[in-house]
């Protein structure tokens, strides 16, 4: 999505975030002042975005349904919900919005929710203009950099799903893209694990990003892509076996408890599987 509008309450970028744990792996975060995009706003129809300083849209948000997925892509990252109905702990790699961070911990009451963010910035305006609750016992958002989170052995073999959605102010790929950190992700993920994360599909980052991914993990299925190029991969620490009626009874049961669209999904999956 291509998005260009005057930015609004620019101040909220400049407060300080609030319920955040600092870490890098096995100390503290060191004083740092590193140079970020500026976070910006826009709204249309009901539905605010947010930016990097750019017209490219870094995530929304309903303003009458601040925990609803609003973008198609969002939707896709829950994808992992068809091969797993009760997660015990998800991580969310890039807090965006907020919007996946919020959905897992409405929809999974019993799940911790943990998200990974870097800009201290970003996490200030999710609280202030995008609904973000604040950390308890189940949520906690992390201020430190995402391949410091995946590479600390204490993750390791934690997650039922990992979501990545690590973008900066250029949206042309993801800014962490190596053999390196996937492997690194795959490691974070229990035997039965899977990740979805965002690629943009019309650009070289793209191929990078899918072998980097063959790579790390035992099978990588992507789904049709949506918006501006947006391309969802599903990677799975052990390879599963499709199961197209079963994956149609369990997508019927999310969309009634969800109203997403997992129907649609589905019937990505099995395209993939048709042309691969």
């Amino acid at each position: 999505m291509l998005i260009k509008r005057k930015s609004i309450e620019k101040e909220e970028s400049q407060r300080a975030p609030r319920n955040v744990v600092k870490r890098v792996v096995g100390a503290l975060l060191p004083a740092r002042k590193p140079k970020y995009a500026p976070v910006t706003l826009s709204e249309q129809d009901g539905v605010r975005f947010l930016h990097f300083g750019t017209e490219w849209v870094q995530g929304a948000m309903r303003l009458r349904k601040p925990d609803w997925l609003e973008l198609e892509y969002a939707q896709q990252m829950m994808a992992w919900m068809l091969f797993i109905e009760q997660p015990r702990h998800v991580v969310q790699l890039g807090l965006g919005t907020a919007s996946l961070t919020k959905f897992c911990y409405r929809q999974f009451p019993h799940a911790r929710v943990t998200a990974v963010e870097l800009n201290p910035a970003v996490v200030s305006i999710c609280a202030s203009m995008f609904k973000l609750p604040p950390s308890d016992e189940r949520l906690t958002v992390l201020e430190m950099d995402a391949m410091d989170y995946v590479s600390d052995p204490a993750n390791h073999g934690t997650l039922d799903a990992l979501q990545a959605d690590l973008y900066d102010a250029t949206a042309r790929g993801p800014v962490l893209d190596s053999s390196q950190f996937y492997s690194a992700c795959a490691a974070c993920l229990n035997d039965d694990g899977v990740m979805t994360v965002n690629l943009f599909g019309d650009h070289p980052s793209y191929a990078k990003n899918i072998k980097a991914l063959n790579f790390a993990f035992d099978q990588v299925i992507c789904l049709p892509e949506v918006h501006d190029g947006n391309v969802i991969a599903l990677a799975f620490k052990q390879r599963r076996k499709l199961d197209f009626a079963e994956l149609a009874e369990r997508a019927r049961q999310i969309t009634l408890a969800t109203k997403l669209p997992a129907k649609t999904w589905v019937a990505g999956l099995q395209t993939a599987g048709m042309a691969a």
